[in-house]
């Protein structure tokens, strides 16, 4: 009976640890699939959208695959473009003003630094977006609520930052990594959003 208790005990660890392996291997799996979908430059926000709904329906255990993930991104593209030519404009806004910041300028510096978070902000804000988009959704509602949260989650908000960083630092150290982690950051995305609707 006690041996019978043992082995019921290590099977539940064993399928824990399998589990949680299975989804961190996933979100590998799903950051190569955000990469090769932001190849089209302003395609990201849509790449992070159905890469965000893939790991939130593996956490489910709910079917899904390339197939879902593709038709996934296809629906968040309609509107996703936008967001990411906007995206775009915004990052080459910044790189003015800290170029400006570097000149001499006067105020360049507080420019420069406000920008940059400013940057950061709605980096996260975005990433939040993502991670609750579903088809139908228009963009910018979910980007005018996930700022709000953005702001009013700040701990939140800090887990993204550092999802982020750990891309940033990733790139930094092997480039190649940068990839498969940027499944960790979209699983981090949902992960918070998930920890927000619980509150």
């Amino acid at each position: 009976m006690a041996l019978a208790r043992v082995k019921a005990r290590s099977a539940r660890r064993e399928s824990v640890f399998g589990e949680r392996f299975a989804v961190f291997a996933e979100c590998l799996l799903t950051g190569t699939w955000i990469a090769v979908a932001c190849l089209g430059v302003v395609t990201y926000p849509a790449a992070f959208a159905a890469g965000a709904r893939h790991l939130r329906r593996r956490t489910r255990h709910e079917v899904g695959g390339l197939r879902t993930f593709v038709a996934d991104f296809r629906a968040a593209l309609r509107g996703g473009w936008a967001v990411g030519l906007a995206g775009w404009a915004v990052a080459v806004a910044v790189w003015v003003d800290v170029l400006a910041a570097r000149a001499g300028i006067p105020g360049g510096p507080l420019v420069g630094s406000v920008g940059v978070l400013a940057l950061i902000g709605l980096a996260v804000a975005l990433l939040r977006a993502a991670a609750v988009w579903t088809p139908g959704r228009p963009w910018r509602a979910l980007l005018a609520s996930a700022g709000r949260r953005t702001v009013l989650d700040p701990a939140g908000s800090f887990l993204v930052v550092c999802g982020l960083a750990v891309v940033a630092l990733s790139a930094w150290i092997v480039a190649p990594l940068a990839v498969p982690v940027l499944g960790a950051v979209a699983a981090a995305a949902v992960a918070v959003e998930e920890r927000y609707r619980r509150r």
